[in-house]
């Protein structure tokens, strides 16, 4: 498949997956019986397009960490970063610098050709003040080690859902994170770049965790995203309410779509 480094293609690439791999209940319900967790990527990978890493956001990796997961999954997987929290749980922003700094050069670049977009996910508490934002934005680097970054906004106050935020984020070549999550808001922006999707809803009596219908839906949204004039790639994750549900919920989006891992 075509390399993420290069985002504008006549045929758009589309990513499924679910927020990491390492998750208990998905050992009686997703991985097969008696797996190793050592082979938990390794499996997943081969069902699902993608993984959002959750873990970056907690803790610093070093370079062969990001190195075995590009040798333990297919080509044409890729990884979303959380990037590290210290760049964006902060009072001030443009003061983020040192930090953004340290997460882009632990060791992403690793990840090569599977590295996708990375996410900068702010607290539910952080406002939108337009000048502290906008010095954040200025700071994100828009390569490493010559591979081009996408920058992914996932922000939690309703005070970004504004046409200002929206404003910046394209202007600095940022793409909000779209939720449908009941306490964040759902920012739309129509002439991003990309589209970022996290699924939050899924619930524990129906076995794909969003009714068949549902994930109809969210499929149609998929393609339109992809078609038209302005074709662009899409990433889904699947991530949490009913969490156990949501390998489930994104192989059912995946065979909606007519795709394969």
């Amino acid at each position: 498949m075509a390399s993420a480094a290069h985002p504008h293609r006549s045929r758009p690439q589309i990513r499924i997956g679910i927020g990491g791999w390492t998750f208990e209940p998905w050992r009686d319900n997703f991985y097969p019986a008696g797996l190793a967790q050592s082979k938990e990527l390794h499996y997943a990978s081969r069902q699902l397009s993608a993984i959002e890493v959750n873990g970056t956001y907690y803790s610093t990796f070093k370079p062969p960490t990001f190195a075995k997961w590009h040798s333990e999954t297919p080509d044409g997987f890729l990884f979303s970063l959380k990037a590290n929290r210290f760049a964006t749980n902060r009072r001030v922003l443009a003061e983020a610098g040192d930090s953004i700094a340290r997460f882009v050069d632990s060791g992403i670049s690793e990840l090569a050709e599977k590295l996708g977009p990375i996410v900068w996910q702010f607290m539910p508490t952080k406002q939108f003040e337009p000048e502290d934002f906008e010095a954040f934005l200025a700071l994100l680097p828009q390569q490493v080690d010559g591979r081009r970054l996408r920058h992914a906004l996932d922000v939690r106050h309703e005070s970004f859902a504004t046409p200002a935020f929206l404003a910046l984020a394209r202007q600095y070549g940022c793409v909000p994170v779209h939720t449908d999550a009941e306490k964040f808001p759902a920012i739309a922006a129509p002439d991003a770049d990309f589209a970022y999707l996290r699924l939050m809803r899924s619930q524990a009596h129906v076995p794909t965790g969003y009714t068949p219908e549902a994930i109809a839906a969210w499929a149609q949204g998929v393609r339109a995203w992809t078609s038209g004039q302005r074709p662009r790639d899409v990433f889904v994750y699947f991530i949490n309410g009913a969490k156990e549900r949501a390998p489930a919920g994104a192989m059912e989006l995946m065979k909606q779509l007519g795709l394969q891992a």
